[in-house]
């Protein structure tokens, strides 16, 4: 295996803008809520009207790129790796301040994920959302591709309005995605905004919906892992204290001020905003466009900017309430 990876140095057409997960005035910011006082921890406030689909990892991949040994090495680590295991790798990284290389290549280490690959052989390009544990993810996967023989450089991008289009016009070979966000994102792509939902509570029918909205963009959606990962909403704990938060319903009764905060596509994205507004019933009175569950959020949240922040459910530093 090499060092850990490194970003490729040049920048792909098109690919050079700045949004959702951590940008490069955030890396200051304080991301580890061990240093936080009991009030400012942060808590994840129950779905309990089920606005989140499932969304499991899976890998993406350029069907003209695909072969057997890519393949095969990417379902060796969706294959391997749980949500348990997932959380523990974001916790090295957004805690302990270790870099998504580091941790990756030490997982794939300790899990033999790079041995019993081979056959592969060419330039791979693994894309990376702009939050760690995409990042992480991309590592493994390009990790995985460089034991089977490829030659395979991790790509930092942004969002999925980004780095979709660049998976379909070849610019990204590979990406590390989530099932029913994916899902959605492509449904309303290919079918209009009021498109009614293919994604659910059902795995394998969510997959093969979105198997068939991928195939026309010559993507192909191998087997999905047992990890996954929800967009969820947190509050602080104080906040939560204070008004007798435990559940998503309960901000209905909420009356003062009540500001959203997350990455920039959080007021047109289903699950976000849009999702909060018509499930739940919320109504908002503005919105912060920071990142995407980062440090700009959560400081956010402690500082008091904001009420609500999206967070993902593998995140490390919270937990439930």
């Amino acid at each position: 295996m090499r060092a850990p990876r490194t970003t490729i140095a040049a920048a792909l057409l098109g690919l050079v803008l700045t949004g959702c997960g951590a940008s490069d005035d955030s890396t200051d910011e304080d991301t580890a809520t061990s240093t936080s006082s009991a009030g400012e921890e942060l808590v994840v406030l129950e779905d309990d009207l089920s606005l989140q689909t499932v969304d499991n990892i899976v890998g993406v991949i350029r069907t003209e790129k695909l072969t057997p040994a890519a393949q095969q090495a990417i379902e060796k680590v969706t294959g391997a790796l749980t949500t348990e295991e997932l959380v523990g790798l974001n916790r090295q990284v957004d805690l302990e301040r270790k870099t998504p290389g580091a941790v990756a290549e030490a997982y794939l280490e300790s899990e033999s994920l790079a041995t019993g690959v081979s056959g592969g052989s060419g330039k791979v390009v693994v894309g990376a959302a702009g939050f760690s544990e995409n990042q992480i993810l991309a590592n493994l996967f390009a990790g995985a591709l460089d034991a089977a023989g490829f030659d395979a450089d991790v790509k930092n991008v942004t969002n999925r309005e980004v780095y979709e289009p660049a998976l379909e016009s070849g610019q990204l070979d590979v990406f590390p995605e989530y099932v029913g966000t994916l899902t959605e994102f492509l449904n309303k792509k290919a079918n209009g905004p009021d498109a009614a939902a293919q994604a659910s509570g059902d795995l394998q029918k969510t997959v093969t919906a979105l198997r068939a909205l991928a195939e026309p963009r010559g993507l192909t959606v191998l087997e999905p892992s047992e990890a996954a990962d929800q967009n969820a909403f947190a509050v602080t704990k104080a906040f939560a204290d204070a008004h007798d938060l435990t559940t998503l319903s309960d901000l209905e009764g909420y009356d003062g001020e009540l500001v959203l905060g997350g990455p920039p596509e959080c007021p047109t994205r289903p699950f976000c905003q849009p999702g909060l507004e018509k499930t739940y019933g919320l109504a908002f009175d503005d919105f912060l466009s920071l990142d995407a569950g980062g440090p700009l959020t959560k400081t956010a949240l402690r500082q008091g900017r904001i009420q609500v922040g999206l967070v993902f459910s593998s995140d490390g530093s919270l937990t439930a309430r």
